[in-house]
């Protein structure tokens, strides 16, 4: 039994020469080819005008146009509406002004509620002196931070209100005034050396922010109530220092952050102690002599704090403050401790 013969495909053939298309009458230049049907081309009856395609125009800047020449006998066309003046938004005067009134109406409402929940625990007239601070006031007050056996003068300076009070300057003109300024901002920046620390050994986690800035509230918060506890026993008499108090705690966070700093550094157990030993006694002799115009008031001190019984302590009075000034200057070393152990 013979095969089946081979496949064979077929080979294309083209031809050599590809004749060209007749002309048409329409065209004397032979065929032409068109993508879509041509326009028909104007009678002698209706006039031929230039179109003229106008650039196009932003509304906020009205040019005017070119109008196309107007036939004898013909009415000219009625001009173009013209949009109304907009701003540089887009938005005409009614709408800006509503927008103004809503925002002005939701800020007004966003004090009002921050007023009437934290106003009671900490009035913004009192709060608001504490971060009138200025470049020069925040390095002079970092160097008495850091070196505060250099500084002379402790006592804060007074002045006299229209009223006839007596109270105390600002940060910006008084350094030895506390402010809420460095307190804040040392405290930020702890929280995220901590965050920081826990990267550099692979253990960062979300809630270390956390529980760094708990630790750190909660420091700032016992060291507060055991000055105010001591000022009760001791019949401290006199306005509420209790932001002054807070300011003066939350100082101590600067010295922490050197601490923590030095560790990064890994210079060794003993260089680390002397660096620890140092910043607590700076801290301390810092907390002694900024309280002892509130626990020991002299009498300019009295003077400012608008306190009519205020009085001198006597000798046994005197005594107890200093072993209270001493008792907290010497805790400083528990809470330094808990906040550069991280």
């Amino acid at each position: 039994m013979s095969s089946p013969p081979p496949l064979r495909h077929p080979v294309p053939t083209h031809p050599a020469y590809i004749p060209e298309p007749p002309s048409t009458p329409g065209s004397p230049q032979g065929y032409q080819r068109f993508s879509s049907s041509p326009q028909p081309a104007p009678t002698l009856n209706q006039p031929a005008y230039a179109h003229h395609v106008p650039a196009y125009t932003s509304p906020f800047q009205h040019q005017q146009q070119h109008q196309p020449p107007v036939p004898s006998g013909q009415q000219p066309p009625p001009p173009p509406m013209i949009p109304a003046q907009l701003g540089p938004w887009g938005m005409n005067d009614a709408t800006a002004q509503f927008g103004m009134q809503l925002g002005q109406s939701a800020v007004a409402a966003g004090q009002e509620y921050v007023q009437r929940t934290w106003g009671g625990v900490f009035p913004s007239a009192r709060v608001k002196p504490h971060f009138n601070v200025s470049n020069s006031y925040v390095i002079h007050k970092l160097r008495i931070l850091l070196f505060p056996w250099i500084q002379k003068q402790w006592g804060r300076k007074s002045f006299r209100t229209d009223a006839g009070s007596t109270e105390f300057l600002p940060p910006r003109e008084d350094v030895n005034s506390p402010d809420l300024y460095i307190p804040l901002m040392a405290l930020v920046t702890y929280i995220l050396l901590c965050a920081l620390h826990s990267g550099i050994q692979d253990d960062f986690r979300p809630q270390v922010l956390g529980e760094s800035a708990s630790r750190a509230i909660m420091v700032v918060i016992l060291d507060f109530l055991f000055v105010q506890l001591g000022c009760y026993f001791l019949n401290v008499s006199g306005p509420s220092h209790s932001i002054d108090i807070i300011a003066y705690g939350g100082y101590k966070f600067v010295g922490v952050i050197l601490i923590i700093l030095f560790g990064f550094l890994n210079l060794g157990r003993t260089l680390g102690t002397v660096v620890f030993i140092y910043f607590f006694f700076a801290n301390a002799f810092f907390l002694m002599r900024s309280l002892r115009s509130l626990v020991l008031p002299d009498a300019a001190s009295r003077a400012a704090s608008a306190d009519p019984y205020a009085t001198t302590p006597s000798g046994s009075q005197r005594r107890r403050r200093i072993a209270f000034l001493l008792v907290e200057a010497t805790s400083q070393v528990i809470w330094i401790g808990a906040l550069a152990r991280i």
